[in-house]
């Protein structure tokens, strides 16, 4: 096993090179952690903070194999594994009417089933550390009301809500799980999907605090349930989405 500092906490960012998982790895590496990242390819720019730099593994979380055979090489290298963020996840629009059994199978696989892989090799490391670890899973508000273009993402990410609590029961007190759930965030391709400029001004107006979220307003919920301040806090569901989407049915009652 290859030298490491035993005093600094090492992070798996899953989906870590772009939007908010790489607002995830930044914020991590600027409170000093060991930050690597996982996808299927790798970016051309790794996140970095000041001198510190990401590292990055090339691995698809569908495949529990490929799960079991990263988290295996992070542990050599650096001996420990504190924090993992569940973070890779997604998917394009599609009528459930038409959605087709492979499309459907691979976004369930993509956005519960890899959690709970990634989440699964990193708790056998976790348990046996004497600091144990913690897990936070980027869920979204796709999970807690309808998805409708969405559907199957909206019930896996459902999933992953009732997936986060039953973790957190059955694997504390070493460790703690936790969810986000994450509302509209204005990332690199925001405007396409909320209409261009025009329609992210109106979605932004919508929301209590006249904005979508930004990639490091979800890294610092990450922060904090990384850090001792929520060494209490397991089996939550945080919300960031800005105080929520105003109901449809009030604009529609005030424009009559």
């Amino acid at each position: 096993m290859a030298m490491v500092d035993d005093q600094q906490r090492v992070a798996l960012v899953t989906g870590g090179s772009r939007g908010i998982g790489r607002a995830i790895a930044e914020r991590l590496l600027s409170d000093g952690m060991r930050v690597v990242i996982c996808g299927r390819n790798a970016p051309g720019d790794l996140p970095r903070h000041d001198d510190a730099v990401a590292e990055f593994e090339a691995c698809d979380v569908r495949s529990a194999d490929a799960v079991q055979a990263m988290v295996a090489r992070i542990f050599e290298r650096h001996g420990r594994l504190d924090l993992v963020v569940n973070n890779a996840g997604g998917s394009p629009e599609a009528e459930a009417a038409s959605a087709s059994p492979r499309f459907s199978e691979r976004i369930l696989a993509l956005n519960l089933l890899a959690p709970l892989h990634v989440a699964q090799a990193a708790n056998r490391i976790m348990q046996a550390q004497e600091s144990g670890g913690s897990i936070v899973n980027i869920a979204s508000v796709s999970g807690a009301r309808p998805s409708p273009g969405t559907a199957v993402y909206g019930a896996a990410k459902a999933g992953l809500l009732s997936l986060t609590e039953s973790l957190a029961m059955e694997w504390g007190p070493k460790v703690r799980v936790n969810a986000i759930v994450v509302g509209l965030v204005a990332t690199e391709a925001a405007a396409d999907h909320y209409g261009g400029a025009e329609g992210m001004k109106r979605i932004d107006a919508m929301l209590p605090l006249g904005r979508m979220a930004h990639g490091s307003d979800i890294a610092g919920v990450v922060s904090f349930l990384a850090s001792p301040d929520a060494a209490y806090i397991s089996g939550a569901r945080i919300a960031a989405h800005g105080g929520g989407e105003r109901p449809v049915f009030l604009s529609l009652a005030q424009a009559g």
